[in-house]
């Protein structure tokens, strides 16, 4: 009797063109891009021009509501890597190693290469550093060593020329490539790597999993300086919501601590924690944010039609997400670090050879290069779009069943000890088909952490040790529900009982999450209910969904 995975490879093969070679097996490229936020052509932004990343998903099934658990780059990582919650993973800054700190997890590439894969990895995948054991947790995930760009070593340094002509440490650092250290740069070089290894396995006989992640847009915006022509600053414009949401508690704001830092930004003497940055400059970093997006759609661009080139397109699944989300104004911030949408929402799209995309004709490309200065107005059809909302461990249990593998069971309540399993949902049976019906009922959880109940310096990104208050967030179609509640860094556990505030934004009349109705009389009889009758003891999951269908019924939503 086959397995659900291998019966939905069986249907794959059965309902599409997709050839497998002679492994069997589908191919994986997953790739990541680093802060970015759904400012893409294929997610309706009307400003950013993204053609190669907007071609990709006109071929893909595309999520138009995915999520990260939370808006910082270690603890999101490693939560999609390995389909445990930060809460399971006990990583909210960059300073432990899950395997040690909390629990011997199998990661996504681990599994694909205890089932024979190749796997190997490109660029940021794993963050660096201890949340990574300083290997990019090699030899666990990778079959090979990863590879790290040279020229990243240049990223932090004085290489940004100001106006003054000398070299700065900035924030807006656009460049001429013949004048950086190695005449390049890091996603350059991550393209190049990426292009040569699958030329390398192209004939091996064995199926790869290869994961290429792209450092930009993270800031500093070292990128070519020649696609910021893209976006004259004329023909931009400042966040439609500027200002700090009515109702806000304090503990909620993030005071954009590492932008501060840099020269070009300090040099602003910006009031600390609410700013405003100076709107001419607030102009500059969303000019630079989307050429960064520009940027990186043309390397990837590259490297599909490289895939394609080489004739593994038609048998290899092809993943495009983010870390997380960017602010660029919106409610008075920016970066990351917090719950609302612009920070934890991301690009989706995944492409399955033959499934979600049409037939192949013999001779054309399915990835050809554009070229954004020659073609940046291209439209491509929409895909295949899902509007429910999901999360980024749901890729792992995901991903499994699309190539044929077995997929991770759940986690059961504690899985502490457990090495494989997920705390995600497996999409793939939304591939089957245009017939296929959103879920309008599905939940996204995030969370972050703060020191205080107001903004200090290290509000975030605080350490382990320094958290006393968390966030816990939900997003359904209807509403964003926030609880900050007090939060023991020693025995990882949350006083649900401990408010310290909460935010509830109604989408349909407030889409951008610019008006907290939490404290609003109309709706004190169910949110005191919910804080007074619901047992404690209870999983923050259980308190949350206590409130959505309770709010359903009395017709809130």
């Amino acid at each position: 009797m086959l397995s659900p995975s291998q019966t939905w490879l069986s249907f794959i093969l059965t309902f599409s063109s997709v050839e497998v070679g002679s492994t069997g097996k589908l191919n994986v490229l997953f790739i990541i891009s680093d802060d970015l936020r759904p400012a893409l052509g294929c997610y309706d932004d009307p400003v950013v021009k993204s053609p190669n990343i907007d071609q990709l998903a006109s071929q893909s099934k595309v999520f138009l509501n995915a999520y990260a658990q939370q808006a910082v780059c270690g603890p999101s990582r490693t939560s999609f890597l390995t389909s445990r919650r930060p809460d399971t993973t006990r990583l909210y800054d960059f300073n432990s190693y899950w395997r040690v700190h909390a629990g011997n997890y199998t990661t996504l590439p681990q599994h694909f290469k205890s089932q024979g894969y190749t796997t190997m990895s490109v660029g940021k995948v794993f963050h660096p550093g201890i949340a990574s054991n300083h290997s990019d947790d090699y030899p666990y995930s990778w079959s090979v060593p990863p590879y790290h760009p040279p020229s990243f070593a240049y990223e932090k340094r004085k290489v940004c020329k100001g106006d003054d002509g000398k070299l700065h440490v900035n924030l807006l650092c656009p460049v001429n490539v013949t004048e950086m250290p190695l005449k390049t740069l890091p996603d350059m070089e991550n393209t190049a790597e990426a292009v040569r290894l699958l030329r390398s396995v192209k004939d091996t006989g064995s199926p790869f999993f290869l994961a290429v992640g792209y450092y930009k847009p993270h800031i500093p915006f070292r990128i070519p300086q020649e696609f910021l022509k893209l976006y004259p600053l004329e023909s931009l414009s400042l966040a439609p919501d500027p200002d700090v949401p009515r109702g806000l508690p304090p503990v909620a704001y993030n005071p954009w601590t590492d932008i501060r830092k840099r020269e070009d930004v300090e040099s602003l003497n910006i009031s600390f924690p609410y700013g405003p940055i100076p709107k001419d400059f607030q102009l500059r970093i969303r000019q630079h944010y989307f050429a960064s997006v520009s940027y990186v759609d043309n390397q990837i661009g590259k490297l599909l039609s490289a895939l394609d080139d080489l004739g593994l397109a038609k048998n290899t699944i092809v993943v495009f997400t983010s870390d997380h989300g960017w602010s660029l104004g919106e409610h008075g911030e920016w970066a990351k670090y917090s719950n609302f949408d612009v920070a934890t929402r991301v690009p989706l799209s995944v492409y399955v050879p033959g499934l979600t995309s049409a037939s192949e004709k013999a001779g054309k490309k399915i990835f050809p290069y554009i070229d954004v200065f020659q073609d940046s107005h291209q439209r491509f059809s929409e895909g295949r779009q899902v509007n429910a909302m999901v999360e980024l461990v749901d890729l792992f249990p995901t991903l499994s069943e699309l190539a044929g593998l077995k997929a991770p069971p759940p986690c059961p309540r504690s899985s502490f000890r457990v090495q494989l399993c997920t705390e995600g949902s497996s999409l793939a049976q939304s591939f089957r088909g245009p017939k296929h019906r959103d879920n309008s009922e599905a939940i996204a959880y995030s969370q972050y952490p703060r020191p205080s109940d107001t903004p200090q310096e290290d509000s975030d990104l605080p350490l382990l040790a320094d958290i006393r208050v968390m966030g816990y967030s939900i997003r359904s179609c209807d509403y964003r529900y926030t609880l900050w509640v007090s939060f023991d860094p020693v025995s990882f556990q949350a006083n649900l009982s401990d408010i310290h505030g909460g935010e509830l934004y109604l989408l349909q009349e407030d889409p951008g999450q610019d008006n907290n109705v939490y404290n609003s009389t109309e709706y004190s009889g169910v949110l005191c209910k919910l804080n007074t009758h619901l047992h404690w003891t209870a999983t923050l999951k259980q308190h949350l969904l206590y409130f959505y269908s309770g709010s359903k019924a009395k017709g809130m939503f």
